[in-house]
């Protein structure tokens, strides 16, 4: 043991042991002085030494993950506003956050001041643990599900490789520091990706105090925000979308999207979802995988619908109803009773010719099929849609993450409002709570002012209705005079005159509203102090999605339901406030003005929403960038390119799904009057997805990156929309076509074998005795006519029962009532029997799920086995040379006696 040898090997680990106990004394001392250094806020700004394009501190080597802006108040608050920056930051020091501020003097427009902040490794390491961040552990041994049936045919669809999938698939689990080692960390500046880091400092602004106020604790960015205090918040894009990044940059994502993504001459590429994922994060990225999956599948509905309004465009000249109506000796000889009191004149039933063909393009045999087409179409998309997202939950790493997580991360205006604390049920600490009594007032508030908005879209819709009967007169007056009396055929007869002009002015009346009532609903539910992120966005869901129903689709309920259907008859008519006589239907039924209705609110509603996304941001960022280029000599960094972005907002994407949502109605529950409405909403979302990547990517900053692992309550909307829509297709179908007048003729009261929809137009339209008329609606002009007729099942003048419903009529409502009871239950039968037989989560995405959790197991299993073996071997080693350096100091002490 006393060998030479081995005293030199004992002294030199004593050296070694020795010379590391200084290094990381004196490392964590320059640390310590380096980071001081660098976060002084005295500006250093030198133009030659810094690109524009830079995403770094000035030492080009620490990462802006976030940037906060404020400019001098020269008001009262100025003081109070400097104090509360200047103890934020020093706060968000403490949290171990790196600050860099740019002086206004460096600023392009010489009065904005730019705090640049960076979360060293330990901040990331730290908080990425809190949050619960999956970080990848093991390469994937599992190949991707890409190969699908007849692929070789969508190559020109698919995009390139890298661009689709940017990075490998790996096994992952919940980081932790202290397992550093099990990760795959080749690189710490590049371990978390950008989206993972930018959420990582927004939850510490979100959190960070700023002092106490009125004894109470302020704290959070957004507050400081909402005071005026930081002008902005926001982290930054990785380059120009125009152009890539150069070395030392990153690789500039923000321009891979552009060029493969947001560019409309990609409009029949997919979508780069995993690299929208990696940019933007889960939540952007699951929306776009939503409205990508829903323009697919409204494909299949599109064709349909079109093949169907092909079918009614083939079969307008061989409809015998048309062909009655605009025959000259049939309809031409059909004296109708007028359409107002006093004002208007008999007319011809043939004047209505080109309306009556135009009608039969979208009431025909085919509207049946697609009504049922249709309900089954809803179900099929809902239940792929629930397997797409179970697939997407296993790509992005979803399959434990649950809303809960979001659930105990209170806003911090809830913190801020709360005076009284209780110990939280689920994880037994003390939190702030604020007690019913103080919220029932604002609930009542709340409530009032939903049912008083949505009551005043219903007295808008009435006032439309008033502008229709008031026009009408005028209208009818005009093109229904002794033109029509002379076999004058036209298209424009006062009922879709009157109807366009009302469905133009009742789309305003619509934007109106909605613009107004998006600000008010928006601030009561701030008032309402909801506890979490998730409770305020459902609470603002429900009345947005509330008032936006109402708002969008009472008129067509109205056209569809009830209109037309509680006129009376000539001589005893019913009159709206006893002024203005109920508006009556086209010959041909309600249908071809609820088409009108749909497709001028729906196309205006996609037209003026896409208009207004494009051009409304371009505009303002054109303004904003043309006041703050007036130093054109200074730097015009990143942050200051960003900083003159629009702001996507907290919201941004609430409002993208209530406009994909209020379509989805359009889409479903009319769609019996208008087959091309899928194809009108597929052209929209076609354009919709480019518009939606172009201004993300070009005209906005960078929105923070969140999580979440469905599409939320929107979900549950949507399936509340399909039960109705299938409702108000069987409804629409029966009340609004003519389809089941015309089944009723043809099997029971035809008398023509060989043509038996022959005489059907003469035996819809009953007979009035023109002098059974008041006085008070008689027409003006005195004609020779005896009779006239009018759209009803009623009894003739000579019957015991006169201008009583006849048994025709009951005998048509009863088959109306078996078509919406069969229709009804047939679909249902068979969305209840697709949703049986779909599963919500594919049997290979089970499996996958299976094989990671498996392999996740083990390689934890055996990281800890290990560990626990190095440390069993490190300890022994330790116990070996412990026992040796103690025999060589008694062997030494022994030879020196």
């Amino acid at each position: 043991m006393g060998d030479p040898d081995v005293l030199e090997m004992v002294q030199e680990e004593e050296r070694r042991a020795g010379s590391e106990e200084r290094f990381f004394e004196v490392s964590e001392d320059l640390s310590s002085r380096e980071s001081s250094f660098l976060i002084s806020e005295e500006p250093r700004f030198k133009k030659d030494e810094q690109s524009k394009d830079s995403i770094f501190f000035r030492d080009g080597i620490r990462q802006i993950d976030f940037v906060l802006s404020y400019v001098d108040d020269i008001k009262k608050e100025a003081e109070l506003k400097a104090e509360r920056r200047k103890e934020f930051e020093q706060n968000l020091r403490k949290t171990g956050l790196e600050l860099e501020i740019e002086d206004k003097m460096n600023s392009e427009d010489g009065k904005t001041y730019f705090v640049k902040i960076h979360a060293p490794w330990e901040v990331l390491v730290t908080y990425a643990e809190v949050l619960g961040i999956k970080m990848p552990i093991k390469e994937s041994d599992i190949p991707r599900a890409d190969k699908i049936p007849f692929s070789c045919m969508l190559g020109p669809l698919k995009l390139p490789r890298n661009v689709k999938h940017p990075h490998a698939e790996y096994f992952t689990a919940q980081f932790t520091r202290h397992r550093q080692e099990l990760f795959l960390i080749e690189d710490e500046s590049s371990f978390f990706p950008s989206s993972s880091r930018n959420r990582i400092v927004y939850y510490i602004l979100s959190r960070c105090p700023f002092g106490i106020e009125d004894g109470k604790k302020r704290f959070g960015i957004e507050r400081l925000l909402n005071s005026h205090t930081y002008s902005s918040a926001f982290p930054l894009h990785d380059g120009q979308y125009w152009k890539p990044s150069e070395p030392p940059n990153p690789v500039n994502e923000r321009y891979t999207l552009c060029q493969n993504w947001a560019r409309f001459s990609y409009f029949y590429k997919e979508q780069p979802f995993n690299l929208i994922r990696d940019y933007y994060g889960e939540k952007i990225g699951i929306y776009f995988v939503f409205l990508g999956f829903y323009t697919e599948m409204l494909f299949f509905a599109a064709i349909v619908g079109l093949a169907c309004f092909i079918y009614g465009l083939l079969s307008m000249h061989d409809n015998s109803s048309s062909t009655e109506i605009c025959d000259p000796e049939i309809g031409g000889q059909i004296i109708m009773c007028p359409l107002c009191d006093v004002m208007c004149d008999y007319w011809r039933l043939n004047s209505t010719c080109l309306a009556s063909k135009f009608s039969h393009l979208f009431d025909n045999e085919s509207t049946v099929f697609f009504a049922i087409f249709m309900g089954i179409w809803v179900t099929l998309f809902l239940e792929f849609w629930k397997q797409r997202q179970a697939r997407l939950e296993y790509e992005w790493d979803l399959v434990d993450f649950e809303e809960e997580q979001q659930q105990l991360q209170l806003r911090p205006e809830f913190e801020a409002m709360c005076t009284h604390r209780k110990i939280n049920a689920v994880t037994k600490e003390m939190e702030p709570y604020l007690p019913l009594c103080s919220r029932i007032p604002w609930y009542f508030l709340s409530g009032a002012t939903v049912t008083l908005w949505m009551s005043l879209v219903i007295a808008c819709m009435v006032a439309v209705i008033v502008y229709r009967l008031s026009v009408f007169a005028t209208f009818a007056s005009f093109m229904e005079s002794e033109a029509s009396l002379k076999h004058v055929r036209s298209f424009l007869t006062p009922q879709i005159t009157t109807s366009l002009t009302g469905s133009c002015l009742n789309f305003i009346v619509i934007l109106i509203l909605n613009f107004f009532y998006e600000r008010i609903s928006a601030w009561i539910t701030k008032m309402e102090i909801p506890r979490t992120h998730q409770e305020y966005e459902s609470s603002l869901t429900l009345k947005m999605f509330l008032f936006q129903f109402v708002n969008f689709y009472s008129s067509c309920f109205y056209v569809a339901f009830f209109k037309g259907k509680f006129v009376g008859y000539p001589g005893k008519y019913t009159y709206l406030f006893n002024v203005w006589r109920s508006e009556e239907c086209d010959p041909g039924g309600c249908l071809v003005e609820l088409t009108t209705q749909l497709t001028i609110i729906m196309t205006g509603k996609q037209v003026f929403g896409n208009i207004k996304e494009a051009i409304y941001p371009f505009v303002l960022n054109w303004w904003r960038r043309r006041k703050a280029r007036t130093n054109s000599e200074k730097l015009y960094s990143r942050w200051e390119q960003d900083h003159d972005l629009e702001t996507f907002g907290s919201l941004g994407l609430f409002y993208e799904y209530l406009e994909t949502v209020i379509q989805f109605g359009f889409v479903t529950l009319f769609v019996a009057s208008f087959p091309l409405a899928p194809l009108l909403a597929l052209l929209n979302n076609i354009i919709e997805i480019r518009v939606d990547a172009w201004k993300l990517t070009t005209q906005y900053r960078r929105p923070v990156a969140a999580k979440a692992h469905s599409i939320g309550v929107w979900q549950d909307i949507l399936y509340g929309m399909a039960v109705l829509s299938v409702a108000t297709n069987a409804f629409i179908v029966a009340f609004t076509s003519d389809m089941i007048p015309r089944l009723v003729y043809y099997y029971a009261y035809s008398k023509n074998a060989i043509q038996p929809m022959k005489g059907y137009v003469n035996n819809s339209l009953s007979i009035f005795l023109i002098a059974d008329f008041p006085n008070h609606t008689v027409p003006s002009e005195k004609r020779d006519f005896t009779t006239c007729r009018y759209r009803d099942y009623r009894n003739p003048p000579d019957h015991e029962d006169k201008y009583f419903h006849s048994m025709q009529y009951w005998h048509v409502l009863a088959a109306k009532m078996t078509f919406i009871i069969i229709m009804e239950h047939v679909v249902f039968l068979m969305k209840f029997l697709l949703a049986w037989m779909i599963p919500d989560v594919p049997k290979d995405v089970v499996e996958r799920i299976k094989r990671e959790k498996l392999m996740t197991v083990k390689i934890l299993h055996d990281f800890e086995l290990n560990k626990l073996k190095e440390n069993l071997r490190m300890n022994s080693s330790d116990f070996a040379k412990h026992l040796i350096i103690q025999e060589n100091k008694v062997h030494l002490a022994k030879s020196a006696t």
